[in-house]
């Protein structure tokens, strides 16, 4: 009974087409926004803000690049951890090379080269679809892990081929390197993928994210109401990579301090991809929410358990989650393809017509 839009008039073409347009669900933004800048830092303790909140909030930013390149553009990828890998090794030179320069602009800028490479391989999209261009973008990870193990310059010709976060600071406080504080990183992280997120949310919404939905519904009737299929395509490359390349750049810097080239995998790929279908296609929060299920689910598995005295070793953890996720997929790839965003959709619908569905 509470959740109504009955009285809440509409008296202007902005309020009506508003991402929000029910007065609860402003209201309810503004509340989750509360508990992660208020609630959240005071009940965590730095094991949950470092193994969870941290790489649940990195990997949601990811999910939304994959998101927009899939789920909004309809086009397969499966190159995603290694446009993380190029923002991720772009941020590591451009931090050692202009130091004097806040961390914070190299993270949002190491993106830009990742959608650059994004573009470069995804120019075959123009004639390509489907299988076909999942093994393109597939090619792509290979050749760029190949890369970041072959080419030394990435690395400063480092004798462990890894990367390392450097040491820098934000208004006096330590945001990265060993000194940083773990709630200091998350505030930087909150920040940036909340502002990220805002950005993609206005362009998804507008005339932009309606072209990438013309193209991924049928892309010859989109050409032939006007649409130019290349640049529709090569711009959802360009900012599905950039997103991936700023996750992959604060992935190094803000929660696991060092990275090899392994770290940026067919593996974490996959990750990502599982991640945008449980959460669901062609959301913003499906990323959101997939992200969050995915990262918090070994977590539950491992420690809910406890509660009622049962010790889940870690290996039988790990074998339980891929189960689980695996019967998730399929799960939904049956039932339900647009995942939790859909589910989370019903059940506001249901709530207002409640108790009166009639």
């Amino acid at each position: 009974m509470f959740y109504r839009e009955v009285g809440q008039f509409k008296s202007t073409y902005a309020a009506d087409m508003a991402v929000f347009p029910i007065r609860q669900d402003r209201i309810g933004i503004l509340v989750l926004l509360a508990i992660a800048v208020v609630v959240l830092p005071l009940v965590s303790n730095d094991f949950v803000l470092t193994s969870i909140l941290i790489p649940g909030l990195i990997f949601t930013l990811a999910a939304i690049g994959l998101n927009i390149l899939t789920g909004y553009a309809g086009q397969i990828s499966l190159g995603t951890g290694a446009f993380m890998g190029v923002g991720a090794y772009a941020a590591y030179k451009l931090a050692n090379a202009f130091p004097e320069v806040n961390l914070l602009v190299w993270i949002l800028c190491s993106g830009v080269f990742s959608a650059g490479i994004g573009v470069i391989f995804g120019l075959p999209s123009l004639r390509i679809k489907g299988l076909y261009l999942a093994v393109t973008t597939l090619a792509a990870q290979f050749f760029l892990e190949w890369c970041f193990v072959r080419m030394g310059w990435l690395t400063d010709y480092s004798s462990s081929g890894a990367i390392e976060a450097v040491r820098r600071t934000l208004f006096g406080l330590s945001i990265s390197g060993p000194e940083a504080d773990p709630l200091t990183r998350y505030f930087v992280v909150l920040g940036l993928v909340v502002f990220l997120t805002w950005i993609t949310s206005n362009l998804v919404h507008g005339r932009i994210g309606r072209t990438w939905m013309m193209v991924r519904d049928m892309d010859i009737a989109a050409e032939l109401m006007g649409v130019r299929l290349l640049p529709a395509k090569l711009l959802a490359f360009a900012v599905s990579s950039y997103l991936a390349g700023v996750a992959g750049a604060m992935m190094v810097f803000f929660w696991l301090g060092a990275a090899e080239p392994s770290a940026f995998g067919i593996t974490l790929s996959f990750q990502v991809l599982f991640m945008v279908i449980i959460g669901g296609l062609g959301s913003l929060l499906g990323s959101w929410l997939g992200a969050a299920f995915i990262w918090a689910l070994p977590v539950v598995i491992k420690f809910a358990p406890g509660l009622v005295g049962i010790d889940v070793p870690s290996a039988r953890v790990e074998h339980v989650n891929s189960m689980i996720v695996g019967a998730l997929i399929i799960f939904f790839l049956i039932v339900e393809p647009h995942g939790l965003a859909r589910l989370w959709a019903v059940t506001k619908q249901k709530l207002r017509v409640w108790p009166f569905p009639w």
